[in-house]
């Protein structure tokens, strides 16, 4: 699950479905990939860390991390 992401979207007052559309692909598969089930191509993660003007790795976060380790940094 992308936690960041999901929170700055919000904090955005955007939708999935907005960002579906800047990206190109179904708000289906958005949902995947916010979710986790599917990975964000690299292009989509710049895009979107272009998007709300972050570095990348300000959004993503290495697969290893669970949301209990991000808590605790």
């Amino acid at each position: 699950m992308q936690y960041i992401l999901t929170g700055i979207r919000k904090e955005h007052g955007e939708l999935q479905d907005d960002l579906a559309k800047m990206l190109n692909i179904s708000t289906a598969a958005y949902r995947n990939k916010e979710q986790g089930k599917t990975q964000f191509k690299m292009d989509e993660m710049f895009k979107i860390a272009d998007h709300y003007n972050v570095k990348i790795e300000d959004i993503f976060l290495p697969r290893k991390y669970t949301l209990r380790e991000l808590e605790r940094q």
